[in-house]
């Protein structure tokens, strides 16, 4: 586990211990969730089934509210292959077959902390989509290096592009709105229920709205893009990181958390929320193996 003290103490932006841990507890939330209905998939199941199962599994523990509504993705859909429009993202009649490579993907807020995560797998063997997953882990350690080093975001962003190139993929989290890798969470008032407006949380939405006409004004983004608005350093506060390496109709990424703090600190000054997450001890197991 990453350290949640390790921001307390970086002035301004920083965030305090009971924060991060609230924030670190909807995201072992969403990835208990992940696990759960990963470990339930069967052959012929369908997209909108898997996001159902994620949405009553979080609604059963108290999940209210949502940044978005689940999604999931079979097959060369983990890929985007062929995706145009917004629409195409939603959970399809897409049913699972053996072999196939899945991504559940989910953002519940729970008590007014929010998360957004990227579970990868794959029903049954399927060494492409190992591969994939395996050569993710570069991506994590790329990211937090070049953050440290006050980067700017569009060059970590052509940097991971660079990284994918060299690997053989390409980049799937293009095909996102905006093409982003990235984009600022934060806290948001606890209700009861919240409703959604095209699959996102309404109040997440005005925060994200909120952040992009301050950032605006200070010249800053809450979007992480290949764009000229995200040419400045990362700025502090919580950032669902999310890069999506893509090959030959096969998909494989992971979202988690990145705390960016303004401490002179290189150790401070950005480090990932939790290493206790399902990739992160994928990859441990692999190197003691």
């Amino acid at each position: 586990m990453a350290s949640v003290t390790s921001a307390t103490s970086a002035g301004a932006g920083a965030r305090t211990t009971a924060e991060l841990a609230g924030f670190r507890e909807v995201q072992q939330l969403a990835y208990a969730c992940a696990e759960a209905v990963a470990a339930q998939l069967r052959p012929g199941i369908t997209e909108r089934a898997a996001a159902r199962m994620q949405r009553e599994w979080l609604h059963e523990r108290g999940v209210r509210d949502w940044f978005h509504l689940p999604f999931a993705w079979f097959g060369d859909r983990t890929a985007f292959v062929g995706f145009r429009i917004p629409l195409q993202f939603f959970p399809t009649n897409r049913r699972l077959e053996p072999g196939m490579a899945f991504i559940l993907d989910m953002a519940p807020v729970h008590n007014g902390f929010t998360a957004d995560i990227g579970y990868s797998g794959c029903l049954g063997l399927n060494p492409v989509h190992d591969r994939l997953l395996a050569d993710l882990e570069a991506h994590r350690e790329l990211i937090l290096r070049e953050v440290r080093e006050r980067r700017p975001l569009r060059e970590i962003y052509e940097d991971v592009d660079r990284l994918m190139v060299r690997q053989g993929y390409a980049n799937r989290h293009r095909a996102y709105p905006f093409g982003v890798i990235a984009h600022k969470v934060d806290r948001v008032r606890q209700r009861r229920w919240s409703p959604t407006l095209f699959g996102f949380g309404t109040q997440s939405l005005r925060g994200l709205a909120s952040d992009a006409l301050h950032g605006h004004r200070e010249g800053w983004s809450p979007l992480w893009s290949p764009y000229s608005f995200s040419d400045h350093p990362p700025a502090p506060g919580l950032w669902a990181v999310e890069p999506h390496l893509g090959f030959r109709g096969t998909g494989a990424k992971f979202e988690e958390i990145l705390v960016v703090t303004d401490s002179k600190d290189p150790q401070e000054s950005a480090f990932w929320l939790d290493d206790d997450l399902p990739h992160v001890r994928r990859w441990q197991e692999e190197q003691a193996a």
